[in-house]
């Protein structure tokens, strides 16, 4: 326990002093701390948080000057507080001077702002420029849409997907293929190039015409009763010739 403290206080006292302060929690931790390069290692239930991140790990790992560097590994979740985008992941680098974050493994990226659900296997988020970049089992949902390709890039403050490899993308009961898609995801437009393919709905219902039918039924009903008048007339006076 008195390590953990030692380490802690040290942790502070090396940042610079118009640095972010870094805020942290776990079962256990252990590390090596100097002026230049530092690392700290933390396990169990680990948690980071700075003025634009929060980050949960089964493990958390702090290195490189001034602790730029955060990696993180085993159900990893958190937010970036800067730009609202929530994620989960199996393994995580965060670089807190460049404010670029790499996802890897089961990745689900999510702007609450835009309630835009990003899939993949890698996604780079750069959080200054606000742009993701999503590789691998690429899945991406909005409103109405499903989209999904090798690759991807994802512009959140124009609201413009970029998508390219065997790109597809669903709207309701409208699909369309291409090798290179955009879509505006405010606007809906979406342009395709190279090969492109697609199938759409017609949503006009085909309306019948119940009276048509009807009068026809109608008329071979008349038509049937006319035979049976006829038929009974014949047989009587048959019966009366008879008689």
């Amino acid at each position: 326990m008195k390590k953990i403290s030692i380490i802690a206080l040290v942790l502070l006292c090396t940042l610079p002093a118009a640095a972010e302060k870094i805020r942290f929690s776990a079962d256990s931790m252990s590390g090596q701390a100097g002026n230049a390069n530092t690392t700290t290692s933390m396990n169990g239930n680990a948690s980071i948080s700075t003025s634009s991140i929060e980050i949960k790990a089964d493990g958390l790992e702090l290195s490189g000057e001034d602790y730029r560097k955060i990696n993180a590994n085993g159900n990893v979740s958190g937010k970036n507080l800067e730009t609202n985008m929530e994620f989960s992941c199996d393994e995580l680098n965060y670089d807190r001077i460049t404010k670029k974050i790499i996802l890897k493994g089961n990745v689900k990226l999510i702007d609450t702002e835009n309630d835009v659900t990003c899939g993949a296997q890698i996604i780079e988020y750069d959080q200054d420029k606000d742009i993701a970049i999503m590789q691998i089992q690429i899945n991406l949902t909005q409103k109405d849409n499903v989209c999904s390709g090798a690759y991807a890039i994802y512009y959140k403050e124009q609201q413009l997907l970029e998508i390219s490899g065997n790109a597809q993308v669903k709207q309701k009961d409208d699909t369309f293929r291409a090798q290179f898609i955009t879509l505006d995801l405010d606007t809906q437009d979406i342009t395709l190039g190279g090969n492109v393919k697609g199938t759409v709905t017609d949503t006009k219902e085909t309306k019948e015409e119940p009276a048509e039918v009807e009068g026809t039924d109608a008329a071979e009903e008349t038509e049937s009763e006319e035979n049976e008048a006829e038929n009974a007339e014949e047989s009587d006076a048959s019966n009366e010739g008879e008689n």
